[in-house]
């Protein structure tokens, strides 16, 4: 039996019968703005109206049910229908919807969260992390760090210390800084990107990059020195810091050798810059551990959090400070001329709380880590031996597969032919969501799916992968 064909509970289906789907794709259409969307295209199909989920499943207001294997957008972690957050935002709201932290003021759930937030990041070698700085996005979040990188410097007394490195094909946010950040061409060319004192080395991607021949441990070396090179040629002495995330989720899911990050630590030791984890993606048991750096043995100065902070259920982010920058920032550096009206909002922070409070109760984190993330792994790197698909590898609960033409020459598909686009539609189609970039396929699931939900999420990737394999075929793309 298809389970995505599966119609929603009684309950659950009057709710969206309730929804007229015209309706509200004619008010959509005239009235919302989306992210990253091609309104005139958007008119002639009409929106994809989402009325309600549970667990890992959403539906639609047509009644269709839906895998949902990116957990909203990275977020949900705990999995929907969480009636403990729910009631934590409620309970907050009556108590204390809102107040601000600016002007010598806090406010308890703020204060606890920032604690437990420290409790959970371990101490690597010199790194340890005592304070919080929080924003409602990794956006925001994103332009925090520069903000904080380069005071930090001006306080050491090096204000040409200003240019922060970044990678080609990173996600690191939207907004001016976060966006120029990022290393997405399509983002910078509109908008003047990237403003001023950023740059960009290229993607330990060893698919799309290695030489013939070389072993991914050889390429993670190699990407990494990237970095000493783009180091060297900018000049030490005007580099503030290198931010990356350790499992790029955006750009494909780019897993990195298990070599590059090493090397990297090596590289910014060596030159005295600050290192920014950005793990909006990575963090609160997405790889298996509460914050990913202790994954790949690296000692991040500065992190970027967000998304599984609080399953997504409100927005918030923040930045956990490492000692290195706040001993400076605190101990030194007088008032820090930056903040936003919503840092430490009570309902989100109260939230925050029940969400990582519910991870610990059910043990989420070491689930992915010991048990599903594993057979994830197992599951997920069987599809390789499906015609189309190149290359299938898993970081807990990550997954991405690359679309090829030939597999045994490692040919690729013509970018213009869009066969992501074409399988993602046939993924929508058959009840699940899987992100397309390009012609990888990716996947991000709640970590509260289990076994059998895997079996049935991997079902439907090789039933839609038979489907977008037999439109080529029909369409003389393939022989």
């Amino acid at each position: 039996m298809n389970t995505s064909t599966l119609i929603a509970p009684p309950a659950l289906v009057r709710r969206a019968e309730q929804q007229d789907t015209q309706a509200i794709q004619a008010l959509d259409s005239a009235h919302y703005m989306h992210p990253f969307t091609d309104h005139a295209d958007l008119a002639t199909r009409g929106s994809r109206v989402i009325t309600h989920a549970d667990n890992i499943y959403v539906w639609d207001s047509e009644g269709k049910k839906i895998l949902d294997a990116m957990s909203g957008l990275w977020c949900v972690n705990a999995g929907y229908g969480r009636k403990e957050l729910a009631d934590a935002a409620y309970q907050q709201m009556m108590t204390l919807p809102f107040y601000n932290s600016f002007f010598q003021t806090t406010n308890v759930p703020a204060v606890r969260l920032a604690a437990k937030l420290t409790s959970l990041a371990p101490k690597v070698g010199d790194r340890s992390f005592t304070h919080v700085f929080f924003g409602s996005s990794g956006s925001e979040s994103n332009d925090t760090n520069v903000r904080m990188a380069r005071r930090y410097w001006d306080l050491l007394g090096q204000p040409q210390r200003k240019v922060i490195i970044s990678r080609e094909n990173a996600y690191h946010g939207s907004t001016m800084a976060g966006a120029s950040l990022g290393g997405m061409s399509g983002m910078h060319a509109q908008g003047d990107l990237p403003i001023p004192n950023i740059t960009h080395i290229g993607q330990p991607h060893y698919w799309e990059n290695a030489l013939p021949g070389e072993s991914r441990a050889d390429f993670g070396i190699r990407a990494a020195r990237w970095l000493e090179e783009k180091i060297l040629e900018i000049g030490p002495e005007k580099v503030a810091a290198f931010i990356g995330e350790p499992v790029q989720g955006a750009g494909g899911v780019i897993i990195p050798p298990e070599t590059y990050w090493p090397e990297i630590q090596r590289i910014v030791d060596k030159y005295g810059i600050l290192l920014i984890a950005d793990e909006v993606i990575c963090a609160f048991g997405r790889l298996g551990h509460w914050f990913a750096y202790e994954q790949f043995g690296i000692r991040p100065d500065l992190i970027t959090f967000a998304k599984g902070v609080t399953s997504g259920y409100i927005p918030l982010g923040g930045v956990m400070v490492g000692n290195r920058v706040a001993e400076v920032l605190i101990g030194q550096g007088g008032e820090f001329n930056h903040g936003y009206t919503y840092s430490g909002h009570p309902v989100a922070c109260a939230v925050a709380l029940a969400n990582l409070e519910l991870m610990e109760r059910e043990g989420l984190v070491d689930q992915v880590r010991t048990d599903t993330g594993p057979y994830l792994a197992q599951q997920f790197g069987a599809l390789k031996d499906h015609p189309l698909v190149g290359e299938a590898e898993t970081c807990g609960f990550v997954a991405g597969l690359v679309l090829v033409k030939d597999k045994e020459q490692r040919t690729m598909f013509d970018p213009d032919l869009s066969v992501g686009m074409i399988c993602r539609r046939h993924c929508f189609g058959n009840g699940l969501v899987m992100r397309a970039v390009g012609d990888r396929m990716i996947i991000a699931p709640p970590l509260v799916m289990t076994r059998a939900q895997i079996d049935e999420m991997v079902g439907l990737i090789r039933q839609c992968l038979d489907a977008t394999l037999a439109e080529l075929r029909t369409k003389g793309l393939l022989a």
